[in-house]
């Protein structure tokens, strides 16, 4: 869905589960409200895996994602999506002493600024810390245009970080930031040379952490006065069996201290729960948040019954306390 007829009939749907909560439940507002939302309607070609999406200069929709060479899907409309190819149909044989020869990349982050979209991805094995994030480059997006840009960050058995999950976040100064992380001691942010998307000094910032528990998929987006810091807890890539869930916290600082909502520093564990597995919808996370002209627009994968990855899209909104929602 797009545009305000798309939010129209998410918020006349979400209405009218309430008023079915109340009637049946006994619930207040409050508590019906609380029921997380099933995903928008997506058709066509939805199977994905650590998605990120941005909306074109045309004004069509890019999502790249976890698979052989990076992923890509294009829609006209936010609704319908067809498969696009590889970012690199060749391979990317500078990776592959990270992935153990699999042409696997994981989590890439995709967005347009100055006239290029940046791909940040990473490439690693699961359970390992030896990863590493690099950066591609087009002026079109399509399959095959991409320039290899070379390594951002690496992390080895040496390191209590990992480098995987990267999101790319320009404030409002023009500071570039990385966020990343998975595992270990959790998730972190290093500066970036506006100039070259690299790195522009030896800092390393820590932002969330569960004292070495899952959290992973960092995502950073600003709105009012507030910075706010997405990420993904408990357990990725078991099917229907996942626990994945999507949690955030705020910040008045791009670097944080970020807090959920009772208050909990996210470097000691907190957050705030905005979605989790529900009915036939299991384990939805690894996020990433763009805006959009009818919201803000929060996309996921999650798991079906059968233990296939699906797209999931869902809007966001911020209570008069500017604390976020899905819906």
């Amino acid at each position: 869905m797009s545009g305000n007829s798309a939010l129209m009939s998410r918020l006349a749907a979400l209405a009218g589960a309430v008023t079915l909560a109340l009637i049946t439940t006994g619930a207040t507002p409050a508590q019906a409200l609380a029921a997380y939302p099933n995903p928008g309607v997506v058709t066509g070609d939805t199977g994905i895996h650590d998605p990120s999406m941005v909306k074109t200069p045309a004004g069509t929709y890019l999502a790249a994602y976890t698979g052989a060479n990076i992923q890509l899907k294009t829609s006209a409309d936010r609704t319908a999506f067809r498969n696009a190819g590889a970012v690199f149909p060749g391979g990317a044989s500078w990776t592959t002493a990270y992935t153990g020869g699999s042409n696997n990349l994981w989590a890439p982050d995709i967005s347009y600024r100055n006239g290029r979209y940046y791909l940040y991805y990473s490439a690693s094995t699961f359970g390992s810390n030896k990863s590493a994030i690099f950066l591609a480059t087009s002026t079109t997006g399509a399959s095959g245009s991409w320039t290899n840009n070379g390594l951002v960050i690496e992390t080895s058995a040496a390191n209590d970080y990992n480098a995987i999950d990267p999101n790319l976040y320009v404030d409002p100064s023009g500071n570039w930031w990385l966020t990343f992380g998975s595992f270990w001691s959790g998730i972190k942010m290093v500066a970036l040379n506006a100039s070259t998307g690299k790195r522009s000094d030896s800092t390393v910032r820590s932002l969330a952490g569960r004292g070495g528990g899952a959290i992973e998929a960092p995502y950073l987006v600003k709105h009012g006065s507030y910075y706010y810091l997405w990420v993904s807890f408990d357990r990725c890539c078991a099917g229907a069996a996942s626990t994945y869930r999507i949690m955030v916290g705020r910040s008045t600082s791009v670097t944080g201290p970020f807090v959920g909502r009772n208050g909990t520093a996210m470097t000691s564990g907190g957050g705030t729960e905005m979605l989790a597995s529900h009915g036939s919808i299991h384990g939805p996370g690894h996020q990433a948040v763009f805006t959009d002209t009818d919201a803000d627009v929060l996309v996921y994968h999650y798991y079906a019954d059968s233990g296939a990855s699906y797209l999931g899209i869902n809007l966001i909104g911020y209570d008069s306390a500017g604390w976020p929602f899905v819906y």
